[in-house]
């Protein structure tokens, strides 16, 4: 039923409320849909050209190496210096831990960050998520970006081996060497998502959350440098997440370390392990305590 109201040249009309007849997508619908918006904003799609600028950098930083080596496959196809400058599935990341180093520090803010500073982190908890199926879903946004640079590049070098006929020989060589790479960049990528989560959780601020993750990164090395110089035993590396970052993936290829070649590999994913869950039950522990206006 309409009620309508004229005066003069307005006309108000009310026409009460309608019920929702769309589709209702729940608590899956709605973690799906942060999932994507904070993927979409980790990468700037969506934004000024400047937000794009610094993700999609970093972000050729670190596939840079693997278009060379995958040129020189081409190239050089089961030659000496293919053999010579390409390095192991293991080694690779040393090329591009630089990258992954930036790209984390821009990642975890602009996800976490924002919402908290903007008030959306309210809206987002009135229904249906609650905080730890909204944490889940800037976890697994964080993650499925970070998988770009800490899979893709070794994925993109397997299959240029692959087609070359330069990688790995036969079927169960192939799928096991597959198996190891996508190990090793879930491995890597749940390892920096942990940690970026939880130095993010501690600030809403995301210049000071980018300058705390880089510190973090850049002071681990140089301390564990100076204690194992003085004497520590290797293990203590394994308080450097950048160094670990570069231990595992050897260690998944069953390659030769050289940083923690001493360290028994119970050790070393017990800080894995320590470094990953320890960030992610800090960003929970942060979030629970932490007063929301819905």
């Amino acid at each position: 039923m309409t009620d309508t109201f004229s005066s003069g040249d307005a006309q108000i009309l009310d026409r009460g409320y309608r019920k929702y007849d769309g589709p209702r997508t729940g608590v899956r619908g709605a973690v799906r849909a942060v999932v994507v918006h904070s993927g979409q904003r980790a990468l700037g799609m969506r934004r000024s050209i400047w937000a794009k600028v610094l993700p999609v950098a970093t972000i050729g930083f670190a596939y840079l190496p693997a278009i060379v080596f995958v040129g020189i496959i081409a190239l050089f196809p089961r030659s000496d210096v293919a053999s010579e400058a390409l390095p192991s599935y293991g080694d690779y990341y040393g090329f591009i831990i630089a990258a992954i180093m930036v790209f984390v520090a821009l990642v975890a803010p602009e996800v976490l960050c924002t919402d908290r500073r903007t008030g959306m982190l309210g809206v987002y908890l009135a229904a249906p998520l609650d905080r730890d199926t909204y944490l889940f879903a800037k976890a697994v946004a964080i993650a499925s970006v970070l998988s770009i640079v800490c899979l893709g590049p070794p994925l993109l070098m397997l299959i240029a081996n692959v087609l070359q006929s330069t990688g790995p020989d036969g079927a169960g060589d192939i799928a096991l060497t597959f198996l190891r790479v996508l190990t090793t960049g879930v491995v890597e990528t749940l390892l920096f998502t942990g940690i970026t989560m939880g130095v993010t959780s501690l600030t809403d601020r995301k210049a000071v959350a980018a300058a705390a993750i880089i510190l973090l990164f850049l002071i681990s090395i140089s301390m564990t440098s100076i204690f194992v110089d003085t004497g520590s035993p290797d293990g203590v590396y394994a308080f450097a997440p950048t160094l670990l970052g570069l231990e595992l993936a050897p260690r998944v290829h069953g390659e030769p370390t050289v940083i923690m070649s001493s360290v028994p590999s119970i050790t070393v994913w017990v800080a894995w392990a320590a470094w990953t869950f320890g960030g992610f039950a800090l960003a929970r522990n942060r979030l629970h305590h932490l007063p929301v206006t819905r």
